[in-house]
C-alpha cells in the first residue's frame, strides 16, 4: 500500500516506511521532526524539471508526461519502491504545499500502474 503525505504532516503509525521524495530538503524542517525512514533524492524530478514546473498548475500534463519519462529512465530505484510497497505499507512524502499538483502523486499513480499486472487477453 502507497501513501501520500506532506513533509509538516503529523506522523502516523500507519504511515509505514516514510521515504522522502523531493529533492530538496523541506523548509524548516529538522531531520528530528521529520523522522524520515528513506530520502530518495534521486527519483524527485530533476532539477531541470522542477524548476520548469515551479508547481504551475497550467503546466501539470506537461509536467506529468516530462516526470513519467524521467522516472523509465530510472528503473531502480522505482523497482526499490515497488518491492517497498508489496512488503508493507510505503508513505511517500513531499513538501509541496499543493496537495493535487506534485510529484509524489505522479510517482504513487506511476508505481500503482506499474504494478499492475496486464490484462489478460481472451480468445474469442
Amino acid at each position: 500500500m502507497i501513501h501520500l503525505k506532506r513533509a509538516y504532516e503529523n506522523l502516523n503509525k500507519a504511515d509505514g516506511e516514510r521515504i522522502l521524495v523531493d529533492r530538496l530538503w523541506p523548509r524548516g524542517l529538522t531531520k528530528q521532526e521529520a523522522r524520515i525512514d528513506l530520502w530518495l533524492k534521486e527519483i524527485a524530478p530533476s532539477t531541470e524539471l522542477r524548476k520548469w514546473f515551479g508547481h504551475d498548475p497550467s503546466k501539470w500534463k506537461r509536467f506529468r508526461g516530462r516526470y513519467e519519462t524521467e522516472l523509465r529512465d530510472n528503473d531502480d530505484l522505482v523497482k526499490l519502491l515497488k518491492r517497498k510497497a508489496k512488503e508493507g505499507t510505503i508513505t511517500l512524502i513531499y513538501a509541496a504545499r499543493d496537495e493535487e499538483h506534485n510529484e509524489a502523486i505522479v510517482l504513487k499513480q506511476f508505481l500503482e500502474k506499474a504494478s499492475r499486472p496486464p490484462p489478460r487477453m481472451t480468445s474469442g
